[in-house]
């Protein structure tokens, strides 16, 4: 993809946080009396929001980072690619930009992430909006994400020909095909073998058993959910997703029972790409509304 067509579709100066080792990218967008903190799965990054942060940034300030090894952050070959390394790198990010009380969007391995940073520090979350995403030990994933995670599999299928990434933008929607350009924007910045390492890591990571990293962080993520319960939430949800389905919706409504939630009966896994038109209105309307 060339440079002049993919900032067309995200037009936004990169700024560059150096945490305690690899270099984070992240947009920083907008100003005001709020903040909102975007954080995007696997294996996307912060493209995810590029309909969501102009939406938002009239009203405030608007951060969308990249993890590390994904979008246009470094992608070190010996790093630590685990739930609680993204958690600390998220606390890390916060502290160098001096944040206040944030408003937290989360999707997919996102919501892990930001979930267990919100958990650890309910003080500096204000809102939570959630989308298609978990935190806590679900269900087995699907068994297309499974099969990935095998070394052997893994490095030929994620990381050789890249099919994790590619099978996702035409799985991961319901309503429409993507159109290339948009395609070629998810698919960027993971251009090489050497790229791909952080997709396969998380995939990796994924909980299917104790001996995973995450499985003990995810336990105390759940464990500690109720330290949110009394932040207004909002759930926009696709119901035609692959991998999070309606349990997992409610999962969060069991666990947050006054949560605003929409459900979005023809949208997918990438809900902001099958129903922006319809989700960034209301993100919006919630995240400006005075009254909880």
């Amino acid at each position: 993809m060339d440079r002049s067509t993919l900032q067309l579709l995200y037009p936004f100066e990169p700024h560059f946080a150096y945490l305690d080792g690899p270099r984070m990218h992240y947009v920083d967008e907008g100003s005001g009396p709020t903040t909102a903190l975007l954080l995007h799965g696997n294996p996307t990054w912060s493209f995810f929001y590029r309909e969501l942060i102009p939406g938002l940034r009239e009203g405030g300030r608007v951060l969308a980072p990249d993890h590390i090894g994904c979008g246009l952050s470094e992608k070190p070959r010996t790093y630590a690619y685990t739930l609680e390394t993204h958690i600390r790198n998220l606390t890390e990010f916060v502290e160098r930009l001096r944040l206040p009380a944030v408003d937290l969007v989360v999707h997919d391995w996102g919501g892990p992430i930001g979930f267990g940073w919100a958990t650890r520090h309910p003080e500096r979350v204000r809102r939570l909006v959630v989308l298609n995403s978990a935190a806590w030990l679900g269900e087995r994933a699907p068994w297309r994400i499974r099969i990935c995670r095998s070394s052997l599999i893994g490095n030929f299928a994620v990381r050789r020909l890249n099919l994790f990434t590619r099978a996702a933008v035409r799985m991961a929607v319901a309503k429409r095909r993507l159109p290339r350009a948009v395609r070629e924007g998810y698919l960027a910045p993971y251009d090489s073998y050497a790229h791909r390492i952080a997709i396969l890591r998380f995939v990796q990571d994924i909980p299917v058993d104790p001996t995973i990293p995450s499985h003990r962080v995810l336990q105390e993520i759940e464990a500690n959910l109720p330290r949110l319960a009394d932040k207004p939430m909002l759930i926009c949800w696709g119901m035609r997703d692959f991998c999070f389905r309606p349990h997992f919706l409610d999962g969060w409504l069991e666990r947050f029972p006054r949560a605003q939630v929409h459900r979005f009966a023809d949208a997918g896994h990438y809900l902001l790409e099958d129903a922006h038109d319809e989700v960034v209105p209301l993100i919006r309307r919630f995240l400006s509304s005075s009254t909880p």
